[in-house]
């Protein structure tokens, strides 16, 4: 039996890991699938997949564990500039993915994952990161047979996978400002994921805001589902520096000496 464990970075399937180093279970393989962007840019956070390969594996080596790097042959902008074949869209691309409906994540990530399996030629078991105050997700496990949650067994909650991590330096920098990870193109991004990219990551950022101007898309803008563009939110976000930035004059303003705004007054 080979023993195998699913591996997103998250605190869940981190915590996994070090549960079965701490508990001495068997762990053969360690699988991360990793979403590019293009052939050269990650779809992963910058933060997240620097955590990735140069913090939590290095560790993980450290502890005899082999880890491998997934990939598929499809890119998020293999995905993006997809012209369709056939319908009234016929030769358009497909542009920005609908929320909900993500082909990226079933092409770009899931695709190496299946391949992955069919090329296990013994049998396994799949360790995954699934806690106990989780009963929907729990329950897929159990029919799925060859599955197992070392958080189930050693009793761990969601939070209790969050403070281990904590604990052995192994919590990705993304929960600083996210609940969870996510590609940065991603169009279920929140306010505080999509501020971030754009005050850390503008080069991102920009990439996002020159697909949206492309032609021939079908879906053309960021959020098709709720009509929301990523230039709506460059907009709001110039705008928010801007108030920003007049009310840092006028607190600024107050610390000046009545001395001196007389004397500039005479002047």
């Amino acid at each position: 039996m080979k023993y195998i464990a699913s591996w997103s970075g998250g605190k869940d399937s981190t915590a996994s890991i070090i549960l079965a180093h701490e508990h001495n279970e068997p762990l053969d393989l360690i699988i991360f699938s990793e979403v590019m962007f293009d052939e050269n840019i990650s779809g992963e956070l910058p933060e997240h997949i620097n955590f990735i390969k140069y913090r939590a594996i290095p560790i993980f080596k450290s502890w005899g564990y082999e880890v491998k790097i997934l990939h598929s042959d499809k890119t998020y902008m293999d995905c993006f500039h997809h012209r369709t074949v056939r319908g009234k869209s016929k030769g358009m691309k497909k542009g920005f993915v609908m929320s909900g409906h993500c082909d990226v994540q079933r092409d770009c990530k899931l695709k190496a994952i299946k391949q992955f399996w069919k090329s296990v030629n013994e049998d396994f078991t799949q360790y995954i990161g699934i806690a106990i105050d989780e009963p929907a997700r729990m329950e897929r496990v159990v029919k799925a047979g060859n599955q197992v949650s070392l958080l189930e067994k050693y009793n761990y909650t969601e939070k209790m996978a969050f403070d281990l991590c904590k604990q052995y330096g192994l919590l990705s920098p993304i929960y600083d400002f996210a609940p969870r990870g996510g590609c940065w193109f991603c169009p279920n991004a929140k306010y505080a994921e999509l501020k971030h990219l754009r005050t850390y990551h503008k080069d991102l950022w920009n990439k996002l805001l020159e697909l949206e101007d492309e032609p021939e898309l079908i879906g053309n803008m960021w959020n098709i589902l709720t009509k929301t563009r990523i230039h709506d939110w460059e907009e709001r976000f110039y705008w928010e520096e801007r108030q920003m930035n007049i009310f840092d004059f006028m607190d600024e303003s107050k610390t000046i000496p009545e001395s001196k705004k007389v004397g500039e007054q005479n002047e």
